[in-house]
C-alpha cells in the first residue's frame, strides 16, 4: 500500500490507527518516522513519504517518533494473509530466526538462496533480513530497557546484538535517544511487576476492534492442567522456547493485551512475543475481515453483534496438532483429559512463580517413544497419533511460520487418520491460515442450518466462496451462534 500515495495521505490525515503497521510515514524536514495514527499535526503531504516497514525508514535515515512510538506498531496483516516466499520469511524473522541462525538458516529454512532473499525483501520492504532483523533487535532492546533492571551489557545480547558499542550505536540512531535516557523516560514499573524477578510487563497491540469472548474463552475451555490455565482474569501456559522456557499471562484491556512473561533467558523475549501474537491473532486486520463477511446477509447480523472476532492460535504447532488428534470425535472435556496425561507422563516439570502452572507440554521427541498400550484411546487412534509424532520427530513433517500450507495440508492427509476436519482445524490454528474452513464440523454444520445457511458440507462450501480469504474468521462467527464455554471469558476465576 505504501506506494498508493493519495490513500497514504488520507490516512495519515484522517489518524487512521487501521494502518498502523501496514506502512510508514517518514517526514522529509524532520527525519522522523511515524505511524499512520500519530497524534501531532499531520506534516504537508509533500514532506511526506511512504515506507512499507520501520526498517527501510531506519535504512533511509529516519529516527522513530518520540511521540507515536511507530516501533511498537501492530505487525503487517499482510505477512498472516499471504503464503508466498516472502511473508514466510517476514514470519520468521519476528521469531527471531535471523538473530538465532543468521541470513543462511533463514535461506535454508526457505529453500532459496540468500541472495533470493535478499533481493525479495528489499523489493517488497525497502530492507534486507539483516536491517529488518536489526528493527527487530532494537524494539527488543527498548522493551527490556524500559521494564526491566536488567544492566545494559545483558540487554544487548539478550536483544541480539553481537556487542554492546553496536547496541548503543542503533539505539542512538532508532530512537534518537542513549539506553540510560531510553530508561530515564520511561515509566516506574507496576509494584507487583517488580516484587518478581525476571518478569517482563508489556502491552501487545492490536488493531481494534477485538471481541475477547471466543478468543480467551476458546483458551480456557480448552486448556490443559498444568500446561494452561485462567488465573486472575488472564490467560497463562508455560512456553518452551529456543534458550529455555517462559510463563506467559494474557489478559485483555480495551486497546491492548496485557502480557506479563517469565522468562529463564531473556535471549527469548522476540520469539515469545511472536507466538503470543500468533495465539491471538493481534495481527488481523479486523476491518477488512468484517467487511468482507457482511457481504453475507445472513452473516451480517453475526457481525455486527460483535465485530472483531479472532481466531485463537497456538504458540506451538506441533502441540496443536498433537492435541487435535487427540480431540478427533470426543469431548473437549475428554480431550483436555487425554493432553494432561501425557503431559503428566512426558512432560518437563517447571516451577511456576506466581500460580498453578507445572509442566512444558511434552515435544514430539519424548511422545515418539511413548508406549501405544499406554494411552487410553482406540487402536486406530493410537496409530494416527504416534504416526503424527514420529513424523514431527524425524522432520519428514514440519509445522511452522515457515511452511507451505498446501504441502503440509497434503502430508498431514496422507497420515493414517487424517481426514479434512483434523487437516483444516491445524491449517487453521497451528499453521495460521485464514481461509481454513470446517464445513463438516458438527458446530458450523447446526449453526448454518439454524441460520438458513446450506447444511450439507459441499453446499456449505460452495456459499463460503464469497467469505474467501476469510473463511476462518466465518468459521468463528458461526461458532459464536451456540451457548457453549469456548464462547464466553470464564465467570470464576480457577
Amino acid at each position: 500500500m505504501h506506494t498508493e500515495t493519495e490513500r497514504c495521505v488520507r490516512a495519515v490525515q484522517s489518524k487512521d490507527a487501521r494502518f498502523d503497521g501496514v506502512f510508514f510515514t517518514a517526514v522529509r524536514t524532520t527525519r522522523i518516522y511515524c505511524r499512520p495514527s500519530c497524534p501531532v499535526v499531520p506534516p504537508k503531504p509533500e514532506n511526506m513519504e511512504f515506507h512499507p516497514s520501520a526498517a527501510s525508514c531506519q535504512r533511509a535515515g529516519f529516527r522513530a517518533c518520540k511521540r507515536c512510538r511507530p516501533d511498537t506498531s501492530p505487525g503487517s496483516p499482510e505477512w498472516h494473509v499471504r503464503a508466498d516466499a516472502v511473508a514466510r520469511a517476514m514470519r520468521l524473522i519476528q521469531d527471531g530466526v535471523v538473530d538465532r541462525e543468521g541470513v543462511p538458516g533463514l535461506a535454508r529454512r526457505l529453500g532459496w538462496s540468500t541472495r533470493q532473499i535478499e533481493r525479495q525483501l528489499l523489493a517488497e520492504l525497502g530492507a534486507g533480513p539483516l536491517a529488518l532483523a536489526r528493527a527487530q533487535r532494537a524494539q527488543t532492546a527498548r522493551v527490556l530497557i524500559e521494564t526491566t533492571p536488567l544492566p545494559m551489557g545483558e540487554i544487548a545480547f539478550a536483544a541480539g546484538f553481537s556487542s554492546i558499542r553496536t547496541f548503543n550505536d542503533t539505539v542512538r540512531e532508532v530512537f534518537a535517544l542513549t539506553p540510560g535516557e531510553l530508561r530515564a523516560r520511561a515509566a516506574r514499573p507496576h509494584p507487583r511487576a517488580a516484587a518478581t524477578p525476571g518478569v517482563i510487563s508489556l502491552r501487545l497491540p492490536f488493531r481494534a476492534p477485538l471481541e475477547p469472548s471466543n478468543l480467551f474463552g476458546h483458551l480456557a475451555a480448552t486448556a490443559v492442567p498444568g500446561v494452561e490455565e485462567w488465573r486472575d482474569g488472564a490467560y497463562r501456559r508455560t512456553l518452551s522456547l529456543p534458550y529455555g522456557h517462559g510463563i506467559v499471562a494474557l489478559a485483555p484491556r480495551a486497546d491492548h493485551i496485557a502480557c506479563r512473561l517469565f522468562l529463564t533467558d531473556p535471549r527469548d523475549l522476540t520469539h515469545a512475543i511472536s507466538r503470543c501474537r500468533r495465539l491471538l491473532d493481534l495481527d488481523a486486520d479486523p476491518v477488512a475481515v468484517d467487511d468482507r463477511l457482511r457481504t453475507d446477509p445472513l452473516l451480517a447480523p453475526l457481525v455486527d453483534a460483535a465485530p472483531g472476532r479472532r481466531v485463537p492460535g497456538t504458540v506451538d504447532p506441533a502441540e496443536f496438532a498433537v492435541r487435535a488428534v487427540l480431540g478427533q470425535q470426543v469431548s473437549t472435556a475428554a480431550a483436555r483429559t487425554h493432553a494432561a496425561r501425557l503431559v503428566t507422563a512426558y512432560g518437563t516439570p517447571v516451577d511456576d512463580p506466581e500460580g498453578g502452572l507445572t509442566h512444558l507440554f511434552p515435544g514430539p521427541e519424548a511422545l515418539a517413544a511413548l508406549d501405544p498400550e499406554s494411552l487410553a484411546l482406540p487402536r486406530s487412534r493410537r496409530t494416527t497419533l504416534l504416526t503424527l509424532v514420529r513424523a514431527l520427530a524425524d522432520g519428514s513433517l514440519t509445522l511452522g511460520p515457515a511452511d507451505d500450507r498446501e504441502e503440509s495440508r497434503a502430508k498431514l492427509l496422507a497420515l493414517p487418520g487424517f481426514g479434512p476436519w483434523t487437516t483444516e482445524i491445524i491449517a487453521m490454528r497451528a499453521l495460521g491460515d485464514p481461509d481454513a474452513f470446517l464445513p463438516g464440523d458438527l458446530g458450523v454444520r447446526r449453526a448454518a442450518e439454524g441460520l438458513g445457511l446450506p447444511g450439507t458440507p459441499a453446499a456449505l462450501t460452495a456459499r463460503a466462496a464469497d467469505w474467501r480469504p476469510w473463511r476462518a474468521y466465518a468459521v468463528q462467527y458461526l461458532w459464536a451462534t451456540d451457548d457453549h464455554p469456548i464462547n464466553h471469558l470464564p465467570a470464576e476465576e480457577s
